[in-house]
């Protein structure tokens, strides 16, 4: 179990996360826009899926401390470029109005500007699982309780799971990536279709197996193989 850095809760594994599409039209002059970080009743690629109500109490503790939710630029915690403000669920998601500080900087207006030329598509949510359940017969987990971490910005909406970045995020993490994942980021990196799906279909599985009981912190070979992949020089997604 770690604790968490906002909540001062303990959680069980690490920080995930989910994307989805926002409606570029509602992009104002201002900077603001609204959308859905995340939406309900959907199984993504791993096989989750979020339950209504899910982030209700998160929410509620959010609004007693008076703490904004942050937009974040590609899930950088270095780079906030704006807040979330009237964050509430209804019968589709969990919908909220976001503001760019486009006086803050270079960063916030490149932000926009990617967002009204629709080069930006995509809303992803930082959070951790502080409740779910899971379907043995299905094999879907259903996400009951989450506490919500920030929201952001993206290049690839909902849909495109095989990018560099999901990737280099869940190895800091201590997360594995999917197998899709990993072999589109050895492609990227440079590596020819046998020996990617050679490495996917050993290394990967085998420190998988070695990670099923994974420790709080990033292991020693997770750690190891997080620092062999950022050498790597990488084309931007």
């Amino acid at each position: 179990m770690r604790l968490h850095p906002q909540f001062g809760r303990k959680h069980s594994g690490a920080l995930k996360v989910r994307d989805f599409d926002f409606d570029i039209k509602a992009v104002e002059e201002d900077g603001s826009f609204n959308g859905y970080g995340s939406v309900f009743g959907v199984v993504d690629s791993y096989q989750e899926v979020v339950a209504k109500g899910a982030f209700a109490d998160s929410l509620a503790e959010l609004a007693r401390k008076g703490r904004p939710v942050p937009v974040l630029w590609q899930h950088r915690s270095s780079e906030p470029i704006g807040a979330w403000s009237d964050l509430r669920e209804d019968d589709h998601g969990l919908f909220g109005k976001g503001s760019i500080l486009l006086d803050a900087g270079d960063m916030e207006r490149r932000a926009y500007a990617h967002m009204k030329a629709r080069t930006v598509t995509g809303l992803s949510i930082g959070y951790w699982v502080r409740e779910s359940s899971y379907d043995e017969k299905t094999g879907i987990r259903t996400l009951t309780k989450l506490d919500l971490v920030e929201i952001s910005l993206v290049t690839f909406p909902a849909n495109d799971d095989a990018r560099v970045e999901a990737v280099k995020f869940k190895l800091a993490h201590g997360e594995l990536p999917t197998d899709r994942e990993y072999e589109k980021f050895l492609r990227e990196a440079g590596f020819s279709k046998t020996r990617a799906a050679g490495l996917v279909g050993h290394g990967l599985a085998e420190m998988r197996r070695r990670e099923s009981d994974r420790e709080e912190t990033m292991t020693p070979a997770l750690k190891g193989l997080s620092d062999t992949l950022a050498g790597f020089s990488l084309k931007s997604a």
